[in-house]
């Protein structure tokens, strides 16, 4: 989803209003017909006109400071310290930054609330959830080429001899010196996924590095459009949060290798997902040895039945549940939370 605030609303200014109104009211004195008009200087001097004039500029000013007093700005938000409705400047940063929507965008709570229900209501009548995908070890893996062990440089020496799922698959990214290996199946995952939710990615790596893998998995742009969330845009150092997803609560899945990193109350919407290791590096992450990564066994997994074509599976599940067209097309008060008790810890029990 994007945000889009029109231009006119900024700096926007009453005067205008009361401008056009005054010409309104002060030219309606002016109605009559020139016949009608002789008559009336025969009947009122000018001071009694001059009064009625001066009658009707205070009527409007009237009219026009009680209109203020009902529309004084609440300032819903704020673009770079000033409220994108009234252009009002802000002294103190008031509710949660958007930065992956625009670099100085903040929202008030009820601005949140306001947008949420908003695109709920568009979300349910395409017949769509919402779904935040985790990046590294769930979509896919990478590594410092610095990290490669000996039985890995095949993977810098590709040939016509590599198999093709391995060359279509794999990435070697100068410009931040790593190699990215996209899960099997992950392309297909997306494609079907999209069709059933609007996705987000939320990483807790860099920016410049999340940009770099959706390019990978999206490089068409179809699939995420801004909806790309990175350690910079959490408002919390060391957490995720749905705080930033602008998004109910109650149709949100998230899809996360590590439970961890998600605060308790958006434990409720996850589904953890079986890690992806293919390079050996994992075993510096994992604080273990005795096993050779995919990698080291030019191995990898499968694309019929691996984790991301299973919990595809899962996820179509869910959705036909949400949208069960048995229980009316009025989908007020549903919550996928409580569509998969169970779910959450399916792939580790």
């Amino acid at each position: 989803m994007s945000v889009m605030y029109d231009d006119s609303q900024v700096n926007s200014s009453s005067s205008n209003d009361f401008a056009a109104v005054l010409d309104t009211e002060l030219d309606s004195t002016s109605d009559t017909s020139p016949e009608q008009k002789e008559d009336a200087n025969e009947t009122y001097d000018h001071m009694d006109i001059n009064r009625t004039k001066r009658q009707k500029i205070d009527d409007v000013l009237e009219n026009v400071e009680t209109s203020m007093k009902k529309d004084i700005c609440t300032h819903p938000g704020t673009i770079v310290g000033m409220c994108f409705k009234c252009g009002e400047k802000m002294d103190k940063k008031i509710g949660v930054a958007f930065r992956y929507i625009h670099k100085g965008l903040r929202l008030t709570k009820d601005e949140i609330t306001r947008l949420r229900e908003r695109d709920l209501n568009n979300q349910f009548s395409q017949k769509k959830l919402c779904l935040v995908l985790d990046l590294d070890h769930t979509l896919l893996h990478s590594t410092q080429i610095t990290d490669l062990t000996q039985e890995e440089g095949y993977l810098m020496n590709q040939s016509e001899h590599t198999q093709d799922a391995l060359r279509e698959s794999l990435f070697k990214l100068d410009s931040i010196q790593m190699l990215t290996k996209l899960r099997p199946f992950v392309h297909t995952f997306l494609k079907e996924a999209s069709e059933l939710f609007e996705m987000y990615i939320y990483t807790r790596g860099g920016r410049a590095y999340a940009l770099e893998m959706v390019n990978l998995l999206d490089p068409k742009k179809v699939y995420f459009d801004s909806r790309v969330i990175a350690l910079t845009d959490c408002p919390k150092k060391h957490h995720k949060t749905l705080d930033v997803v602008l998004v109910q609560e109650t149709a949100v899945l998230i899809l996360d290798d590590t439970e961890r990193v998600w605060g308790k109350k958006d434990k409720e919407n996850l589904i953890l997902m079986e890690r992806y290791h293919f390079f050996a590096s994992s075993r510096k992450e994992l604080r273990c040895r005795g096993y050779k990564s995919l990698s080291e066994l030019k191995l990898d997994e499968s694309e019929v039945d691996g984790a991301l074509a299973r919990i595809l599976q899962v996820l179509k599940r869910i959705h036909h549940m949400f949208f069960d067209l048995e229980l009316g097309d009025d989908f007020t008060g549903r919550d996928v939370r409580q569509n998969f008790i169970g779910y959450g810890k399916w792939q580790r029990d």
